[in-house]
């Protein structure tokens, strides 16, 4: 069963420049109680998803078509007091900044104790016992003292606990992640990751990844969707990702450093396309290297090639049977 469906989903940015269309067609599902990869380079349109589910785009941002199911109710057509309900208390979100989206003025307790008083109507004593709970399962230290303190007075690391725990105050059913271990040292990283993949696990919650990096992907997920230009090039169970990949997915893995091999890195030639006059046809045509003359006059379809695993390549069929 999905717990998410997401279909033909178009989000456009109306600026003076012209129309960004930073998400065209987009359409996947995310199966309930699974870690699913949401993957691409920056301005790949990645979180603009997860604002878009959220119904949170900022202007001059707008939702112009599509459906976005979740449980199957129909949330765009949805007022803002009813998607309320859902924000927080069913669907909730780990910004990418933990720094940016804690405010400075007000302690943790007031922060996170405010959203448990105004959502669950309890009293301020027990409110402040919940957001200790959750903290503790946020694993951070001495969250019994940690109410009184200000953002600024924790590192980088407990800053991102604290958003995590903030997240989980309501017990959210689909939990995304938006780059939840950017501007942290690599060890502090593995100890977040580490944290999300026993709370997914524990609380049975439905996650999402958003991230640029594979090796966070093949750590956590079951399932990938990667995103370019606004456009899905690939969806698919991790190994069939891995074993058999997109142009662009195999873009991005060779770009990725290995202990265990040492070649060269690769990387992807040229940048992410204006998207107020993107390319014609597959719109990461002009940076592959296996691109023909159909793959600059038609855009391709997203095909089910089996096993879960749907490609948008004019040349898939091609070029897995003769290897790559």
């Amino acid at each position: 069963m999905n717990i998410l469906e997401v279909e033909k989903l178009k989000t456009y940015f109306f600026t003076e420049a012209g129309v960004v269309k930073a998400l065209d067609d987009v359409s996947f599902s995310i199966p309930k109680g699974s870690t699913l990869g949401l993957v691409g380079e920056s301005g790949s349109g990645k979180t603009v998803t997860a604002q878009s589910v959220l119904r949170i785009v900022p202007k001059p941002g707008k939702i112009v078509g599509g459906s976005i199911l979740f449980e199957g109710e129909n949330l765009l057509p949805k007022k803002e007091g009813e998607m309320r309900k859902f924000r927080g208390k069913k669907i909730s979100l780990i910004f990418q900044d933990p720094t940016s989206s804690l405010n400075p003025l007000f302690t943790i307790g007031d922060q996170l104790g405010d959203i448990v008083v105004q959502h669950m109507k309890l009293k301020k004593s027990e409110a402040n016992e919940w957001v200790i709970k959750t903290l503790k399962l946020a694993k951070l230290p001495d969250p019994e003292n940690a109410l009184n303190f200000y953002p600024h007075q924790f590192s980088g690391g407990m800053k991102q606990r604290i958003c995590i725990a903030r997240a989980l105050l309501l017990s959210p059913k689909l939990l995304f992640a938006d780059e939840p271990t950017t501007n942290l040292d690599v060890t502090i990283q593995a100890q977040i990751i580490s944290l999300l993949k026993d709370l997914q696990r524990d609380l049975g919650m439905t996650l999402v990844m958003i991230t640029h990096d594979m090796g966070i992907v093949a750590d956590m997920c079951k399932w990938v969707v990667v995103l370019y230009a606004g456009n899905v090039m690939e969806i698919g169970p991790i190994d069939k990702i891995f074993e058999e990949p997109h142009p662009y997915t195999e873009a991005l893995l060779k770009a990725i450093p290995r202990l265990d091999q040492t070649k060269e890195l690769v990387f992807i030639p040229g940048n992410i396309p204006n998207l107020i006059d993107p390319p014609s046809g597959c719109k990461f045509h002009p940076r592959c290297q296996y691109a023909r003359e159909i793959c600059k006059e038609k855009i391709p379809p997203l095909e089910d090639i089996g096993d879960g695993h749907f490609v948008s390549c004019h040349r898939w069929k091609e070029l897995n049977n003769r290897g790559r």
